[in-house]
């Protein structure tokens, strides 16, 4: 059963609304992703362009002669992956107001994965609020980490 989500940049200037069926996402490794975005990998949830509405419209990148990338030219935030001659569009799971729902079913781009990065359970783990230096600032900005 379909559920309209909702996602956006981080300044709030690109927002979306989309008709999302099923929670399964996928990791993506390749190194046209690592670059555009700066991280090892990107999690992503395939959708059908005509379920998505943009309030607010998004810049494109023209990532390579057979892709573009919806992103946000105020903050950065990176939205999606699509082809232009398909009819889905892949967003980026983060950019979703709530990301909960996802999981991932599979990686892509392998021959470009970085292993060490997959598992990390067993690295100590540190909450924001437990973090002084960073409590302190935002405190200082009258504001709450979020």
């Amino acid at each position: 059963m379909a559920e309209t989500m909702t996602g956006g940049c981080a300044c709030g200037r690109v927002r979306y609304t989309v008709e999302v069926e099923g929670d399964e996402a996928y990791l993506c490794h390749c190194r046209m992703c690592q670059r555009a975005t700066g991280a090892i990998s990107i999690a992503f949830k395939q959708v059908v362009k005509a379920d998505l509405a943009w309030e607010g419209e998004p810049d494109w990148y023209a990532s390579s002669p057979i892709a573009s990338r919806p992103y946000c030219s105020g903050c950065g935030t990176s939205l999606g992956f699509a082809y232009p001659d398909s009819a889905k569009i892949d967003l980026t799971v983060a950019s979703f107001d709530d990301p909960s729902r996802f999981r991932p079913m599979h990686h892509f781009g392998a021959e470009s994965m970085h292993r060490a990065w997959l598992d990390t359970s067993s690295l100590p783990e540190m909450r924001t609020e437990e973090y002084e230096p960073i409590m302190a600032k935002w405190a200082a900005a009258g504001q709450q980490p979020g």
